[in-house]
């Protein structure tokens, strides 16, 4: 049991913060020297971890830290961030389709409403930009949930095959508890995604316009 839990465990490169292994991004060294994200961590090779935020990255490519952690010249392509960013996503949407297919996952409000009801979602996949209204109706529903906020609706329309998707219920299980993380990478690298893991709270922004987590008595001003 030890060992298994210690296996799990991971370091990151640029911080040095042990995590879990599915907290932390996976990069690998391609056959021609190329930095490569391994966002299923999956490929081959000696994996090298890094806490998933943009400004994290870019920094550990500017200092090197890739070339240093592999003992051995690494490039980084250009716009290797949005890269990753755009893996994650693809990534993600896959992983939601696969939910749909199982019959683990409902879009719209009226489906959304009635998953809710009967107690088995564990997440709510807010569109990013979704109108503000919207949000605030879904988010009523959401005491008790985790929320993520990290596709956009032309996004999660694709899952569906419909033009637009705002809302999504993920039934709770060990596909929802990876969305959740993989949730998380995402709002390291996409500007205004944010997931909230605490209970009994709901989406909303402050008085600057940036988006934040409203306890349930802030929700009523």
């Amino acid at each position: 049991m030890q060992g298994r839990a210690a296996g799990s465990q991971r370091r990151c490169i640029a911080t040095g913060e042990v995590r879990d292994r599915s907290r932390l991004l996976r990069f690998v060294v391609g056959p021609g020297g190329e930095l490569v994200p391994d966002v299923a961590a999956r490929l081959p090779g000696r994996g090298l971890w890094m806490t998933p935020q943009r400004d994290i990255l870019e920094r550990a490519i500017a200092r090197r830290l890739f070339a240093r952690a592999a003992r051995q010249s690494v490039a980084a392509p250009p716009g290797l961030a949005d890269l990753t960013e755009a893996l994650l996503v693809q990534r993600c949407l896959e992983m939601i389709g696969l939910a749909r297919r199982a019959g683990l996952a409902v879009g719209g409000f009226e489906k959304v409403h009635g998953a809710v009801q009967t107690g088995t979602v564990g997440l709510l996949l807010l569109a990013l930009d979704g109108a503000e209204g919207g949000r605030r109706k879904v988010g009523a529903l959401a005491s008790g949930l985790r929320v993520a906020i990290v596709l956009t609706a032309t996004e999660m329309g694709s899952i569906f095959d419909r033009e637009h998707v705002v809302n999504i219920a993920i039934r709770s299980g060990r596909l929802c508890d990876r969305l959740v993380a993989l949730a998380e990478k995402i709002a390291g690298f996409r500007p205004g995604a944010v997931v909230d893991p605490r209970m009994g709270r709901a989406p909303g922004r402050d008085r600057h316009g940036k988006m934040v987590v409203l306890d349930r008595d802030e929700q009523r001003k």
